[in-house]
């Protein structure tokens, strides 16, 4: 982020303007929005400025500029086509510390002004910091579209009854939750079209709130990347108060969930647990029963290899209200990025999910069920594990000329992806220093990467 976003409360302070052009005109219209009083000093004022000093009482100063004209306004706006003027200007303003913005020269700015959609007391401004007006523009041609004239009197409205809210509700986090219920799309747009329900739908949302047990989210982060969360994982990770994750999970993720969340890594490793599940379990359960929206975020999806229906079993006994979201697992995800499909008619007609963490330590499967040709494997967390698998395919009876990838941070930018056979791939892997997570697929659609691949 290269600059801070910051509004400036202006309302009746001193707003210096040096210049009275059409650039001036245009910062003048966008000033007197938030009322504050304006001075322009210029030796010409074009007629648009003088229109607007009548209405708006704007003081106009006819005269060259000196930097004795800078008193001590709250901001100071540099609209001239002197650049050297414009320069001085800034050094000055540094110099007392007050904030400038030189038009069309970010390098001699203090703060910027942004891209400005505006609908009475909700305000959104965008920047690109000056690398991309154009792309600021059409952001802001899309926002003004989404955003409709209603939402003033919305705004307006929660304003008016937040003093009447603070009394009935006393705890802060059930505050935040009615205000969230109160602005789900479907009442708002109920109030919105008809003000007569408001009362009724006022006194029921505040009924809701003497519920003292809260909620708990079980979230799929998917794979890595942040893009492919789904809009419900991403909503509701806006919505808590407490967030426990995994360390399957993308620091780019964590980086969504609500800023001033409580967070608590709670991340498994091989021999390595931050938490035991009963500790997580009993998290959950505290959380929810103080009222909390707790988030249990989780890489992948909860209940591929995430315990989650250990968790729900937990909330469900001790009657806690929880919701489940679906993730993209790293099996199909890792694979799709790979370039490697799970199924193919020509190469594989099933798959199966193993993982490399068990319970007491040992690996044990059905090995025979695990060779075929016409199938893929794929092993969740199996990295430190992959000389025990390939040990025991090739007891057996695998093929060792069975191909395999090991793929690292698959879906991210880090992605590293090892392709070999099941005779050569340990070395491979050694050589790569491929480390976790990393996801192994095993199969005969491993070929087919040669052709597919397009993740870079």
């Amino acid at each position: 982020m290269d600059n801070f976003p910051i509004f400036l409360e202006i309302k009746n302070k001193p707003v210096l303007v040096i210049g009275g052009g059409d650039i001036a005109y245009r910062k003048i219209k966008l000033l007197i929005k938030s009322k504050p009083n304006i001075k322009v000093v210029a030796q010409n004022v074009c007629e648009e400025i003088l229109d607007l000093k009548e209405k708006y009482s704007i003081d106009i100063l006819k005269k060259e500029f000196h930097l004795d004209d800078i008193e001590f306004p709250i901001i100071i706006i540099a609209a001239t086509n002197n650049k050297l003027l414009n320069k001085q200007i800034a050094k000055e303003g540094l110099r007392k510390k007050i904030p400038v913005n030189v038009v069309d020269q970010p390098a001699l700015c203090t703060f910027t002004m942004g891209s400005i959609v505006e609908r009475g007391s909700l305000v959104i401004s965008i920047s690109s910091s000056g690398k991309a007006p154009v792309l600021v523009r059409q952001l802001r041609e899309k926002i003004e579209k989404l955003i409709p004239d209603s939402y003033k009197d919305l705004v307006d409205l929660a304003g008016s009854l937040r003093d009447k809210v603070k009394k009935l509700i006393k705890i802060d986090n059930k505050r935040r939750i009615f205000w969230e219920k109160f602005f789900d799309i479907e009442n708002i747009n109920l109030i919105l079209k008809n003000n007569k329900t408001l009362n009724k739908k006022f006194n029921s949302l505040i009924d809701s709130m003497k519920n003292k047990t809260g909620e708990v989210y079980l979230v799929g982060a998917g794979p890595g990347e942040r893009d492919l969360l789904t809009i419900r994982a991403l909503h509701l990770m806006q919505k808590c108060d407490v967030c426990i994750y995994d360390n399957l999970v993308s620091d780019e993720v964590i980086e969504l969930v609500r800023r001033d969340a409580d967070m608590i890594f709670a991340g498994k490793k091989r021999d390595q647990h931050t938490f035991s599940q009963e500790k997580i379990n009993d998290y959950l359960v505290k959380y929810a029963k103080k009222g909390k929206k707790v988030l249990r975020l989780k890489g992948g999806d909860p209940f591929i290899f995430g315990r989650g229906g250990e968790e729900i079993a937990s909330l469900m006994s001790h009657k806690i209200n929880f919701q489940v979201v679906p993730g993209i697992s790293a099996a199909n995800g890792v694979a799709a990025y790979a370039g490697i499909p799970l199924t193919h008619r020509d190469y594989a007609q099933s798959c199966l999910f193993l993982t490399g963490h068990f319970k007491d330590g040992k690996i044990d499967f059905d090995w025979p069920k695990l060779i075929s040709n016409k199938q893929t494997v794929v092993i969740y967390m199996g990295l430190l594990s992959l000389p025990d698998f390939i040990k025991e395919l090739l007891r057996h009876g695998q093929k060792k000329t069975m191909p395999i990838a090991v793929i690292e941070s698959g879906t991210t930018n880090a992605q590293k992806v090892v392709q070999g056979n099941i005779e050569n791939i340990l070395s491979k892997v050694q050589r790569s220093k491929i480390k976790s997570p990393a996801l192994i697929i095993i199969g005969e659609v491993v070929k087919l990467r040669s052709q597919l691949k397009w993740f870079k």
